[in-house]
């Protein structure tokens, strides 16, 4: 099925961080103490909120994104390009002595990357400005939620988003350990990586059963719905009625990076607009099939007519 015959007026409220991406490209990534030789440097905008906002907007949402940049060229180009995306920027407002934040990131030639992220203005985000802009929220028929942002206005932001009777997705990242039954049962559906899930869990996820394991180990806890991705492998969904993994697309990798933002993206617009669980997260997978096939974070999140669902 076409994913232009798909969109709809959804709209999707993003919470979360803005980052400038600084990225260099090595042959592999370094060990602690090493100087590797890079052969490309470039800078994007990202951050797992940013990220995540564009992506539904590409995809067929209509979206408001609340977050803080600094007042530095930065955060003027980072609001600036979410701006060119038609996304509703009344809630991203500007800190003054504080500069927007950063990731350092390094992509090998095998396409895989590690990052160091540096908050910034995103650590400045307060539960104030979440209720400040309650009515970003109230429009919204999804709300997107990660962790690069205080984890006390997260909370602030999720338990508002059930009082408002929202569709919640909580994408745990980055994440450090367990989180508690009420985190857990705020959002709608939790919405780890494999390794993020290991360490929700504390079980090691080798296998596409290890990750069910975990997905159920989490439902024990108190999630609601749990979708883990699973890079290469797919993603597996885990509900309290039934367990199902979707094998990813085949394609040739260049830079993982935002693939799962992409995914996150892709699967809040379909669900805004009134999508099946089954076919947005299918309709997810498909658009970060192709952000891996190109290099950056946010300039890899394709466009809603550039995918296709079979």
């Amino acid at each position: 099925m076409d994913a232009q015959t798909q969109a709809g007026n959804g709209r999707v409220a993003v919470v979360g961080s803005l980052n400038m991406d600084l990225v260099a490209r090595a042959p592999r990534l370094p060990q602690p103490g090493e100087t590797l030789t890079g052969s490309d440097f470039m800078t994007a905008a990202g951050g797992k909120g940013g990220n995540q906002a564009v992506a539904a907007a590409r995809l067929g949402a209509r979206v408001a994104m609340v977050g803080r940049v600094g007042a530095d060229a930065y955060g003027t180009q980072l609001k600036h390009g979410l701006q060119a995306e038609g996304i509703d920027c009344s809630g991203v407002e500007t800190c003054a002595d504080t500069p927007t934040g950063v990731a350092l990131i390094v992509v090998d030639d095998a396409s895989q990357n590690a990052i160091v992220v540096v908050a910034g203005s995103n650590g400045q985000l307060s539960d104030a400005d979440v209720a400040r802009h309650a009515d970003v929220l109230a429009q919204a028929d999804v709300i997107l939620c990660q962790l690069e942002v205080p984890l006390a206005t997260v909370k602030a932001t999720l338990d508002l988003a059930r009082r408002l009777g929202k569709r919640v997705l909580l994408n745990p990242a980055p994440v450090a350990g367990p989180l508690g039954a009420d985190w857990l049962g705020a959002a709608d559906f939790l919405v780890p990586n494999e390794l993020e899930a290991a360490a929700l869990t504390g079980l090691p996820i080798v296998t596409v059963d290890d990750a069910i394991g975990a997905g159920r180990e989490l439902l024990a806890r108190g999630a609601r719905h749990v979708i883990i991705t699973l890079g290469a492998r797919g993603v597996v969904a885990v509900s309290p009625e039934a367990a199902q993994h979707y094998p990813a697309r085949v394609t040739d990798a260049i830079d993982t990076t935002a693939a799962g933002d992409t995914f996150l993206g892709g699967l809040a617009a379909a669900l805004a607009r009134g999508a099946a669980l089954a076919d947005a997260i299918r309709f997810g997978q498909a658009a970060a099939a192709l952000s891996v096939t190109r290099a950056g974070a946010q300039p890899s999140i394709p466009y809603l007519y550039e995918v296709s669902v079979p």
